[in-house]
């Protein structure tokens, strides 16, 4: 009897979790793509569709810490353009390693988050007021300052991806091994440190949290240092990949990140979100638009997919927050 009521306990918490059904999607959506293009479910595909799209993951992980806290950044995708311009520029003029490379990035990256993190702060400004400006900011200066010149001719050391090769099939990539590490590290800062409920405590209601002795500026801090961090190691991760630095290739891509994590899980009004659902929800977007692609589709289609994507998230945002409101309501009249 016992054995029985914990098995639907679990079934219980298993249908309430929204991943479990972003997951049924997944498949669902796959078989479909797979009876239509058989090409779809093969390890080389499904390879490369990871690999290819690695860096966006990498920066999906920093969205959603910045979205569980309460806030949102647009301009993510500004920073690593910038971060990987002075890496690009660093590492071909006067040489280095892969690791030099990657923190060079790294650095970068976490100066503009910190840039993003105190102006929100000290100017009591709307998070995504504020990093739009920064990333007309941080894009402007660069092509002002670079002429929007691409980046050629990258060191030999530089061009090597393969870390662990098998025969024919694709190895371990240095963006594969990025993005599974990116993912671990997000995974453990959120779920087992005291950073990482405070994250979720800031995001849930910002005044309670900072009665509660939580530091909200300390927090905002990680965050958005945190979002630019992976920025840079992400624009280190696609430069890797394409072995040329073009200003605007990274530019534009921030609704499909955004997205990826919404879908996921994250409410845009912050307090909750998980790196499985992140990693799903990108999931879902990457399968979507490699299927529409092997079956000849617009690339256009890809876009309203995800514009259709975020309008829904809004809107169960809206309507998530009211029923908070009503139960809050409710409550208040009880006592």
């Amino acid at each position: 009897m016992r054995r029985s009521t914990d098995s639907n306990s679990v079934l219980r918490k298993l249908f309430g979790k929204s991943e479990f059904y972003l997951l049924l999607v997944i498949i669902v959506v796959s078989l479909f793509f797979t009876v239509l293009k058989p090409s779809f479910l093969t390890f080389t595909n499904l390879y490369g569709m990871v690999e290819s799209n690695s860096f966006l993951a990498i920066m999906a992980a920093g969205v959603l810490v910045v979205l569980i806290s309460g806030g949102i950044d647009i301009s993510f995708t500004a920073i690593a353009t910038v971060a990987q311009y002075v890496m690009a520029t660093i590492v071909i003029h006067w040489g280095g390693n892969m690791f030099l490379a990657f923190a060079i990035g790294a650095v970068v990256g976490i100066a503009l988050g910190l840039v993003n993190a105190l102006l929100i702060y000290f100017l009591k400004t709307p998070p995504i007021i504020v990093t739009i400006a920064t990333m007309n900011l941080f894009y402007g200066l660069l092509i002002f300052i670079s002429g929007g010149t691409w980046i050629y001719g990258f060191p030999m050391w530089f061009m090597e991806r393969n870390l662990v090769r098998f025969g024919d099939n694709p190895g371990i990539t240095i963006p594969i091994l990025v993005l599974v590490l990116s993912f671990i590290l997000t995974w453990l800062i959120l779920k087992y440190t005291a950073l990482g409920r405070n994250i979720y405590a800031v995001g849930g209601n910002q005044e309670a949290a900072r009665r509660v002795g939580i530091s909200v500026l300390k927090t905002q801090l990680f965050v958005y240092c945190y979002m630019g961090f992976l920025a840079g190691i992400a624009s280190t991760v696609q430069a890797n990949m394409m072995l040329t630095v073009a200003p605007n290739a990274l530019m534009g891509r921030e609704l499909e990140v955004l997205a990826a994590v919404v879908l996921g899980g994250a409410s845009l009004a912050g307090g909750t979100g998980s790196i499985l659902g992140t990693v799903l929800g990108f999931g879902l977007i990457v399968i979507v638009q490699n299927g529409l692609t092997l079956l000849g589709i617009s690339s256009y289609w890809h876009k309203v997919f995800i514009g259709a994507i975020i309008v829904v998230s809004v809107g169960i945002t809206a309507y998530q927050r009211k029923v908070r409101e009503r139960k809050g309501a409710i409550i208040n009249v009880e006592e």
